[in-house]
């Protein structure tokens, strides 16, 4: 298994024959309109996609969307929607997403609405995991969307964690599936109100600790209303002891999963 890191929570999953495309943001810098008003107004995405988007883009045989409505841009966008009707390419996804995309001709396969019954899934099998995009009043108004755990023969166990905050749930999740490699949101996201709605730097060193496997962060440096950069959240894993387990890629970087 290869995982390129694209940019913000727009991966490319490799494995055998699949080329899995997760949460496509594929806009130019600056495309969409800031997430914060009162400070940092910088427009989004902040960052232009890397330098080798485009080739790896052309090998894409799956898609895969946690969440994309309520002005969710970051994990599908205008231009994402357009690459993927164009090409038609299979898009999996919750069935309250999948309408809202087969609108929009998109080419969309939605799992049945069950967080305990795995589905086949590219000769193997995924099931989705439940999301708490933000806690109290600003939790009420997000699109709480899925995570993805997928398990293939002959490959690791991948939990997709989507937009969460480390709850209860998740823990109780990944103490009982153990996943060999977990992709988390690490950017810290808040709103001009409320507190975090993704995991900040200390949710994911203890997220990292209750793991037995490997963990990658992304959802970092990309976003107007994502406060911790890769710098800091290195010198936390550091300090904790886990950097050992813990991947912060750049974006264009690709990680190799044994």
């Amino acid at each position: 298994m290869r995982i390129h890191q694209l940019r913000n929570a727009t991966i490319i999953v490799e494995v055998g024959p699949w080329r899995v495309l997760v949460d496509p943001m594929l806009g130019e810098q600056g495309a969409h309109p800031p997430l914060k008003f009162f400070s940092n107004r910088q427009r989004n995405p902040t960052v232009s996609l890397p330098a080798t988007a485009q080739a790896l883009l052309e090998t894409v045989t799956h898609c895969l969307i946690t969440h994309c409505q309520k002005g969710h841009f970051d994990h599908l966008d205008r231009a994402a929607i357009r690459w993927l009707r164009e090409r038609q390419i299979p898009v999996v996804c919750t069935p309250h997403d999948g309408r809202y995309l087969a609108r929009r001709g998109l080419n969309v396969a939605p799992l049945p609405d069950n967080h305990h019954c795995p589905q086949p899934f590219l000769g193997g099998r995924i099931r989705t995991v439940r999301c708490t995009h933000g806690r109290g009043l600003v939790g009420r108004f997000m699109a709480h969307g899925v995570g993805y755990f997928i398990e293939m023969v002959g490959e690791p166990s991948l939990y997709l964690a989507g937009d969460t905050v480390l709850t209860d749930q998740v823990r109780q999740f990944v103490a009982r599936q153990q996943p060999a490699v977990s992709v988390v949101p690490a950017g810290g996201a808040c709103l001009d109100v409320g507190s975090e709605i993704i995991m900040g730097v200390e949710e994911v060193i203890a997220f990292t600790r209750s793991v037995a496997g490997q963990v990658i962060a992304n959802h970092l440096q990309a976003l107007n209303h994502c406060p911790v950069s890769r710098d800091e959240l290195r010198a936390a894993a550091i300090r904790a002891g886990v950097m050992g387990r813990l991947s912060i890629p750049d974006d264009g970087e690709a990680l190799d999963i044994q």
